[in-house]
C-alpha cells in the first residue's frame, strides 16, 4: 500500500512539474474529459467483476475456477492498483496547477473535472488492492499472520 501512495506522489510531483513547463513554454493545458471519470469507475467495476469470482472460490461457494484465470485476475488487479495510483496523483497535478486560481470560473471547472478523475482512480486503485486481497490463498501450509510456513519435517520449539 505504501508503493501506491508513493507512486500517486511522484506522479503528481512529476505530473505538477510537466504540466507547470507546458504552460510557461506558452503551452494550455486542456480541462479532463469526462469521459475519463466514466471509464475509470466501469475499469474498477470490471477489475472487482473477475474478482468476485475468485473470492467466490478461495470461500469455497464456487466448485472450480481455472487456476490461470486466477493468475489473470491478480494482475488485473495488480495493474488497476498500480494505474490507478499513478493517474490520481496525474489528475492531482492537474488540480494543483489551477488550486491557486479557483477565483475564475473556468479554472474551477478543469479543477473539479480533474478531481473527479482524481476520485475514480483512487477508485480503480482500492479495486486492485481489495481483488488483490481476495486473490490470497490461505492455506494449511502457513498461518495468516505473515510468518512463512514450517516444512512438514520441522520439530516445533
Amino acid at each position: 500500500m505504501r508503493w501506491l501512495v508513493a507512486l500517486a506522489i511522484a506522479a503528481a510531483t512529476l505530473g505538477w512539474g510537466v504540466l507547470a513547463l507546458v504552460e510557461k513554454g506558452g503551452g494550455v493545458v486542456g480541462r479532463v474529459a469526462w469521459p475519463v471519470a466514466v471509464t475509470l469507475v466501469l475499469l474498477a467495476a470490471v477489475v472487482l467483476w473477475f474478482g468476485w469470482a475468485v473470492r467466490r472460490y478461495t470461500q469455497g461457494r464456487r466448485p472450480s475456477l481455472s487456476g490461470l484465470r486466477a493468475a489473470r485476475t491478480l494482475v488485473l488487479a495488480q495493474s488497476a492498483a498500480l494505474t490507478g495510483a499513478a493517474l490520481t496523483g496525474w489528475y492531482l497535478a492537474h488540480v494543483l496547477l489551477v488550486a491557486g486560481n479557483l477565483d475564475v470560473a473556468a479554472l474551477r471547472s478543469k479543477a473539479l473535472w480533474a478531481g473527479l478523475a482524481a476520485l475514480a482512480a483512487v477508485t480503480l486503485t482500492v479495486a486492485g488492492v481489495v481483488v488483490e486481497r481476495w486473490c490470497r490463498v490461505r492455506g494449511s501450509d502457513g498461518d495468516d499472520d505473515g510468518t512463512p510456513p514450517r516444512s512438514a519435517n520441522a520439530t516445533p520449539a
